[in-house]
């Protein structure tokens, strides 16, 4: 009769030793069958060893799926891509607004402006910008969008923001500061209507040309006529006050249309025929006029 102590002991080296046998043989992980102590054969066992093709797993969570790690690699589980962020969009007006406009006209997507205000031809003219990149045709000009449209421009110049008038009017000069005065700087482009040193309106004004300067220095409205046509130019002169010689303050259908891409031949020029009548009607003949710079 064999002691039971040495009997068990043999059996379980003999099984280690047959494990041993058989992973020797493995090169990257087998199924071993395992003798148990009666001899009998129980569940196969996946064994995996160094270099051997591993096999994900996950320890399950409370619904048995698996709980996402780190490296998580299942469908959809990649973070969304944010859209670009949008930096003006329809309705927005200011400074920025003007330079959008400014390169959407150097770039020959926009004919009119700059105004500073984000409008409807300013949105078609994103669009059609973004259309012909194979961008997003939203009208709305976000990160992506400047910075193809600024890879294509250059930075415009001053005159360029406020083609169409709308530029800061300078501080109004010290011959301006009493009595009723129509206040013109060439600097700012800009006609103020001064009462008493108060600022009563401001608009945007051009002057003539290198060959036909406007005059400067202190003068006197001398003349109004309502529907004036020029006697030299054959071109109309509406709400025309003549201030020295041939020269007047006046309406001019030219500038509403094409800003400072043209001149006068000496007149100083007002875009806005609204605010020039409203001009009109409150200077009176005698009324001081001071151009400068």
């Amino acid at each position: 009769m064999r002691a039971c102590g040495r009997g068990a002991g043999g059996g379980r080296s003999r099984v280690a030793l047959a494990a041993l046998t058989v992973l020797a043989g493995c090169a990257a992980g087998c199924t071993v069958q395992p003798a148990d102590g009666d001899g009998s054969g129980g569940p196969p066992v996946r064994i995996e060893l160094p270099g051997g093709t591993p096999t994900a797993s996950r320890a399950p969570d409370g619904d048995g799926r698996g709980s996402p790690g780190a490296g998580d690699d299942r469908p959809g589980t990649a973070p969304a891509r944010q859209p670009p962020r949008v930096l003006w969009s329809p309705g927005d007006s200011g400074r920025d607004v003007r330079e959008l406009q400014a390169r959407l006209r150097q770039a020959a997507w926009l004919f009119h402006g700059p105004t500073g205000t984000y409008d409807g031809p300013t949105e078609e003219a994103v669009k059609g910008f973004q259309g012909k990149r194979g961008l997003p045709r939203t009208g709305r000009t976000d990160t992506v969008t400047w910075q193809r449209l600024l890879g294509m421009t250059r930075e415009p110049g001053r005159w360029e923001l406020y083609l169409m008038g709308g530029q800061p009017a300078d501080a109004p000069d010290a011959r301006c500061r009493t009595g009723r005065v129509l206040c013109i700087s060439k600097s700012s482009r800009t006609l103020r209507w001064m009462v008493d040193g108060r600022t009563v309106s401001t608009m945007p004004v051009r002057f003539g040309s290198e060959y036909t300067p406007t005059r400067e220095g202190v003068f006197r409205i001398y003349w109004k006529s309502r529907h004036h046509v020029s006697t030299l130019y054959d071109s109309p002169m509406p709400y025309a006050m003549f201030f020295s010689g041939g020269q007047a303050v006046h309406f001019s259908a030219d500038f509403a249309a094409r800003g400072y891409a043209g001149s006068s031949h000496g007149c100083v020029n007002v875009r806005d025929e609204a605010a020039i009548a409203r001009l009109y009607a409150q200077v009176r003949d005698g009324d001081k006029v001071v151009v400068h710079w």
